[in-house]
């Protein structure tokens, strides 16, 4: 270890320790599933910048886009009866109550997407995925936002497309 040390700077032998303090401390709570939890989300708030502020975000345009290339999944989070009585009838419905339990039905070669029709439970839900070290997203113009940019001529292109992909 002196060796490697001794071409490292200072600075960068505080960020190697860093690196490997928190990846074996992520992996000694790995056989505690609610510590791993706990760890992986610590972790995530502690390297949260500007960068991160980024990419938890996306906005109901972008969402389309990766939507219709195949590259993400929108969660609606809202409770059942949110969701019966009006959504997107492409996205997979989870309730936030119920996500815990179905982790499982999210695919893991996609972005995952959260919604709801403002912000607040998709900002929940996407805490808790990540705290799972899942690198969800949430629409940052909820799902009111998304009904604005399906109108017309709009929601009949992305149809389109969503049916080819089948």
């Amino acid at each position: 270890m002196a060796d490697l040390f001794g071409t490292l700077t200072s600075k960068q032998k505080e960020k190697w320790m860093k690196n490997f303090t928190i990846a074996l401390l992520t992996l000694l709570f790995l056989g505690t599933p609610a510590l791993a939890s706990d760890a992986v989300l610590e972790s995530y708030i502690q390297n949260y910048g500007y960068d991160a502020r980024l990419e938890m975000k996306v906005s109901s345009k972008k969402v389309l886009d990766l939507l219709e290339d195949g590259k993400a999944v929108l969660v609606d989070i809202r409770f059942k009866e949110e969701q019966e009585a009006w959504g997107p009838s492409f996205a997979l419905k989870i309730p936030l109550n119920e996500l815990p339990a179905r982790l499982n039905e999210l695919p893991k070669d996609k972005i995952i997407v959260t919604a709801c029709p403002h912000k607040d439970r998709a900002i929940i839900a996407m805490t808790y995925l990540r705290s799972k070290g899942i690198p969800a997203r949430y629409l940052t113009d909820g799902l009111i936002g998304l009904v604005e940019n399906l109108r017309g001529d709009a929601a009949m292109y992305f149809l389109k497309l969503l049916r080819e992909q089948k």
